[in-house]
């Protein structure tokens, strides 16, 4: 059975859903994913869809959507993505957050910077599950 892991944060519009796309590609094997927040966004962050499409080839457009936190399942693993005071809580087996900036309305190097950190992230998180070093 697979791990449902949720990236949260509070527009679900960029981090959590390029965070989303990235465990979906790197680690489908181990998590079920979602991304949520506790506000919806009229759509995705468009420089997160493109950055994301040229490193995937992942249209996150045509596979997610902004969706508020009543709409996905319980969680194993909550990650938030650095949202501080304003980050919801949920119930989980492991809570961590990633402490990212946004980089809505910056350039788009802040954009890969932010890619390479959650593709980093969600590496380690993945092996941390597999290896069995995170209870749940």
């Amino acid at each position: 059975m697979k791990v449902k892991v949720g990236f949260i944060c509070v527009h679900n519009s960029c981090r959590s859903q390029m965070a989303e796309a990235v465990a979906k590609e790197l680690a489908s094997d181990v998590f079920e994913v979602y991304s949520a927040g506790t506000e919806v966004a009229p759509q995705i962050n468009q420089t997160a869809v493109r950055i994301v499409k040229d490193r995937f080839g992942v249209d996150m457009n045509q596979s997610q959507s902004s969706k508020t936190l009543e709409a996905i399942p319980e969680l194993d693993i909550v990650v938030t993505m650095g949202c501080n005071v304003d980050c919801p809580y949920l119930a989980c087996k492991h809570r961590e957050d990633w402490g990212l900036d946004d980089p809505s309305g910056k350039a788009d190097g802040e954009f890969i910077k932010t890619l390479d950190i959650i593709i980093e992230k969600v590496k380690d998180l993945r092996n941390r599950v597999v290896n069995k070093t995170i209870k749940l």
